[in-house]
C-alpha cells in the first residue's frame, strides 16, 4: 500500500491574511485579530501571527518596565536608560517589521531570536 503525503494549499485567504496583518497593529489590533480568529474559522496563519505579535507586545512592555527601573538610578541610570532602551526599542522595531512583512506575504516564518520561544509559550493560549 502506497502512502500519500498530504498536500497543503499555500495560497492564503484574504481573511487569514487580514487577521495576521491586523494582529501587528497595536494592542487593539491584536484584540480585533483574536476576535476574528476565534469567530468564523481558525487558521494556522492567523494563530501563528497572533502568537508572534503577542510576544512582541509583551517584549515591548518588558523593555518599558526595564527602562522605568533604570530611571531611578542616579546619573549612570539615565545613561544606561538612554542607551539600553534605545537599542532594545530599535531591535524590537526591526523584529516587528520583519514579522509584519511576513504577515503581509502570508509566510509562517518565526521572528529572529525570539519567534520560536513565542510559538512554544503561547501555543496553549492561541490554538490553530
Amino acid at each position: 500500500m502506497e502512502q500519500q503525503t498530504p498536500q497543503f494549499n499555500n495560497t492564503r485567504s484574504t481573511e487569514d491574511k487580514t487577521v495576521a496583518i491586523i494582529s501587528y497593529l497595536t494592542l487593539i489590533g491584536w484584540i480585533v485579530g483574536l476576535i476574528m480568529h476565534n469567530g468564523t474559522n481558525k487558521t494556522k496563519l492567523g494563530a501563528f501571527h497572533l502568537r508572534q505579535s503577542l510576544g512582541i507586545i509583551i517584549l515591548l512592555f518588558a523593555i518599558f518596565i526595564l527602562s522605568f527601573m533604570f530611571a531611578f538610578v542616579p546619573f549612570f541610570g539615565f545613561l544606561i536608560l538612554s542607551l539600553l532602551s534605545t537599542l532594545l526599542y530599535i531591535g524590537a522595531f526591526v523584529i516587528w517589521l520583519i514579522a509584519l512583512i511576513g504577515a503581509i506575504n502570508g509566510d509562517m516564518k518565526p521572528m529572529p531570536v525570539v519567534g520560536e520561544m513565542f510559538q512554544k509559550w503561547f501555543a496553549g493560549f492561541i490554538q490553530d
